[in-house]
């Protein structure tokens, strides 16, 4: 039994020995990254770059489409401004990411690291959703209605965001839709970092009835 414990023990001690070595510990940089919540800082990096790609990729899809050639100037005009406002509103979306990214360090402090990140992504994505949302309909909206009239209804089709085409009640509805997606996300945002306070604090409480 001793010859089997002192066996143990060697073998023990060699593989303690070799935590040291760079064949065994080279992957803990990558484990420390997903480990320690970095990981979803990478998520805000990722999504700002992504705001500043989508003006470019709005204008390109338009162009490549082929519905500048034979357009009247008032066309032309409108799909100009409305890319401009497509472009100012990507700016602000990759600024909302961009500075809510440190947010995500704050969060590494706390003990459940994956649920108040992801609180904090759903509240930030609410927030740059409405905010697109309630921007581009509105700015596009009222230059569809000047240029267009009653063919403004077929600008959002011509940028690619049939999705809001609602007409010229778009100036109206998209700052309501963009509002209550901020208030929505906000609110499921708030109840999971709630669940983790509470959890944590009856953690904490249990530990300290424990120890009295």
């Amino acid at each position: 039994m001793s010859d089997q414990g002192n066996g143990g023990s060697k073998l023990e001690g060699k593989l303690e020995k070799m935590d040291g070595h760079p064949f065994f510990v080279f992957s803990k940089p990558y484990m420390d990254f997903i480990g320690k919540g970095k990981i979803f800082g990478l998520i805000y990096f990722v999504l700002a770059i992504i705001n500043l790609i989508i003006p470019f990729a709005v204008i390109y899809k338009t162009i490549d489409s082929g519905i500048f050639r034979g357009l009247p100037a008032k066309y032309v005009f409108a799909i100009i401004l409305s890319w401009l406002i497509i472009a100012f509103a990507s700016w602000i979306g990759f600024q909302i990411w961009w500075i809510r990214r440190k947010k995500v360090t704050d969060t590494t402090s706390f003990e459940f690291i994956a649920t108040t990140s992801f609180s904090e992504i759903l509240q930030t994505f609410g927030e740059w959703l409405g905010s697109f949302i309630g921007i581009i309909g509105a700015g596009v909206g009222i230059i569809a209605l000047i240029f267009l009239g009653n063919e403004a209804s077929y600008l959002f089709s011509m940028i690619g965001l049939d999705f809001m085409n609602f007409g010229p009640l778009v100036i109206i509805i998209g700052p309501i839709i963009g509002f209550f997606i901020i208030i929505l996300t906000r609110f499921f945002a708030e109840q999971l970092r709630l669940f983790a306070s509470l959890v944590n604090n009856t953690k904490d409480i249990a530990a300290k009835l424990k120890n009295n």
